[in-house]
């Protein structure tokens, strides 16, 4: 390699971009890499969907509260930047999900909604006698050869029947990616239960061996004491002076003959670099490189609209009677919410004493128009829901609606198979260029650390070649 100076230019400074920047500039000193790195993000701030609300002595998450501590990624990067002493784990309880108007415990040993455990699943009364038979026949069924994808939806029904999934694998999934299971992609989403039941032939016995390995590792899940922008602005303190523009969208990418990278900005300069990190959504790369078509799949890929509701009450007026951290919700209620957090429950520490906080969401496929709504109609809405769940005897202190829009992509029936095909594409004709981020694949904090890492690892080969 040369000893001039080469640039890599990550555009998108959500989790994923910022990973990115960390880890190419700590590749750069650490292999005396004769590298400039910059974050371009068209927003005045970083860290995409993490955002943290400070109010009244209370922690609030506007987005993802908190990452599988078993999915190492995100603690390897807290650590990195200094914030390894600041992990706190979640307080046990015991969840629940609504059916028909009706709080039921989460079978014990439910691993998505999966039986593992014999004894609670035919005890409950969350399934009828006809329910439990039906999800029986998995111990029975020949083994699924799938030759294509299918949907988890189509996965799970031919295992475990209609109400398992209607019942149970739907609300937990819905909570996860707020789409439709009969059109969300199985191989984009839980390949590795596919492949635990095919080599164990039934499905149950599959999500029994997974969960046996599970509890052999560290479990639960984890925030920061100080909110998850921690994170956020742990890694920016550490990012090189200068290295990081805000506010900067970028409009266009081409690439010159001569192997450079010219992104032209909405500011009317431009920025020539060797190599591209995309961490950005999947709705922009077709407007910012419309000359190469194999983008042109990507605006086909929907995303979903969801919206979080925090209320703070004091907390003798919510009632006792759930010992659980919170509940999801199946299709089959007369209610709006999706999904609420006991947050007080679950994480103590972000709530002062004395005081409740309940997280709920709104919003998923088929439910998306409560979104666009005031946030006082939104308020009054999730109240009169939580009404028909719980007892509330008097209005919140403070709520704090957050709207995120198109912010959830949808895997759909053969995601896998188009991104593969456009990363091949990626590799043929535009060499130093590379995506990651929660469009591609995997939508949680450890997943996107995860694509980060390997694609600041992917830039930093790349650059040393040249």
């Amino acid at each position: 390699m040369l000893g001039e100076k080469k640039r890599v230019v990550v555009v998108g400074g959500g989790i994923t971009g910022l990973t990115v920047a960390y880890y190419l500039q700590k590749a750069a000193k650490t292999n005396k890499l004769p590298l400039a790195v910059t974050l371009i993000e068209a927003t005045p701030r970083l860290g995409g969907k993490i955002r943290t609300v400070k109010k009244n002595g209370f922690i609030i998450e506007k987005g993802p509260d908190s990452f599988l501590a078993r999915k190492e990624s995100a603690i390897r990067l807290a650590k990195e930047v200094g914030l390894g002493d600041q992990l706190v784990n979640s307080k046990e309880g015991r969840p629940y999900v609504l059916v028909n108007g009706r709080l039921h415990p989460i079978p014990e040993g439910s691993i998505i909604g999966v039986p593992t455990k014999i004894t609670p699943f035919l005890t409950t009364n969350l399934f009828s006698v006809a329910g439990k038979v039906r999800a029986g026949a998995d111990f029975f069924l020949p083994k699924m050869e799938l030759k294509n994808d299918i949907s988890l939806g189509g996965f799970f029904r031919r295992r475990l029947g209609d109400e398992v999934v209607e019942h149970l694998i739907e609300p937990l999934l819905s909570r996860v990616y707020a789409g439709d299971i009969d059109k969300l992609s199985l191989m984009a989403t839980l390949p590795h239960l596919y492949k635990a039941g095919q080599e164990h032939r039934s499905l149950i016995l599959g999500a029994k061996q997974i969960a046996a390995v599970l509890a052999n590792e560290s479990g639960g899940f984890l925030t920061l004491k100080a909110g998850l922008e921690e994170l956020v602005e742990g890694i920016e303190e550490r990012l090189e002076g200068g290295s990081v523009l805000k506010g900067i969208r970028v409009k266009r990418i081409d690439k010159r003959e001569g192997e450079k990278f010219v992104l032209s900005l909405n500011d009317g300069g431009n920025i020539i670099a060797d190599g591209v990190v995309l961490a950005t959504s999947h709705l922009t790369l077709p407007f910012i490189m419309p000359q190469y078509g194999f983008f042109d799949s990507l605006k086909e890929m929907p995303s979903m609209s969801i919206a979080t509701v925090a209320m703070a009450f004091p907390k003798e007026v919510v009632s006792r009677h759930i010992d659980g951290t919170g509940f999801v919700v199946s299709r089959n209620n007369d209610v709006t919410i999706t999904a609420c957090t006991w947050v007080n429950k679950r994480w103590p520490h972000a709530v002062p004493k004395g005081k409740a906080l309940l997280r709920c969401y709104v919003g998923r496929a088929g439910d998306e128009a409560i979104v666009d709504l005031s946030d006082a109609e939104i308020e009054q809405i999730v109240i009169d829901d939580l009404k028909k769940v719980i007892s509330l005897s008097s209005k919140p202190d403070f709520t704090v609606v957050s709207r995120w829009k198109h912010a959830i992509p949808q895997y759909t029936i053969g995601h896998k198979e188009r991104l593969d095909a456009i990363e091949e594409q990626i590799r043929e004709n535009l060499p130093g260029l590379f995506i990651a981020g929660s469009s591609f694949r995997g939508l949680s904090i450890p997943d996107c650390i995860e694509q980060g890492e390997a694609a600041a690892q992917q830039a930093a080969a790349f650059i040393s070649k040249l």
